[in-house]
């Protein structure tokens, strides 16, 4: 199975945290939700999500995809956080997966270094954070190597789709692409 920590703070984007959480679920991940701050965020629009832990609750070198979504401020709030952007590097390192979306693929990922020579895509506005990868406009989403990105809300299904096919392969998400009705 899976493992997936799923990265939230105060300001975090819901619908594009959720939206891969569920999807990913549906398919047989274990994912966790794991806030940088207390066990509760406040995301970008007023609801809050319960984390199934803290940032210093859990190793997230043991995960086989860590996936951070997007909305301000919560992108700058992970991006602030040392021990994720520690995980980020150490998981590209060892070839495991990092997928983010919106904001996060500059404010995280590009800001961080760790899109040099990659192809990438964030929400349209935020490139010049992009540090050294190729900007792929127009995409909705783009993977490269063991990094995904998602241009934001409205792509979201596709990441979570496309995480899906990377992590179970081709079959698991036409299925569930079948099931969601995402045709």
């Amino acid at each position: 199975m899976a493992k997936v920590y799923a990265m939230i703070a105060d300001g975090t984007e819901e619908c594009e945290c959720l939206i891969v959480v569920d999807v990913l679920r549906r398919a047989g991940a274990d994912v966790r939700l794991v806030s940088v701050g207390g066990k509760t965020a406040v995301g970008s629009h007023g609801i809050e999500i319960t984390a199934d832990a803290t940032v210093s609750e859990v190793d997230l070198t043991d995960a086989d995809l860590i996936f951070v979504p997007g909305g301000l401020p919560g992108s700058e709030k992970l991006a602030a956080n040392a021990k994720l952007v520690d995980a980020i590097g150490k998981a590209l390192e060892l070839g495991k997966r990092v997928a983010a979306v919106c904001a996060a693929p500059a404010l995280v990922l590009g800001a961080h270094g760790f899109l040099c020579g990659k192809s990438a895509i964030c929400f349209p506005g935020f490139e010049s954070h992009m540090s050294g990868a190729e900007i792929k406009r127009g995409a909705r989403e783009v993977t490269d190597g063991n990094v995904t990105t998602a241009r934001g809300l409205g792509c979201t299904l596709e990441l979570a789709l496309e995480l899906v096919r990377l992590l179970f392969g081709s079959d698991k998400a036409a299925e569930i692409k079948q099931k969601i009705q995402a045709d």
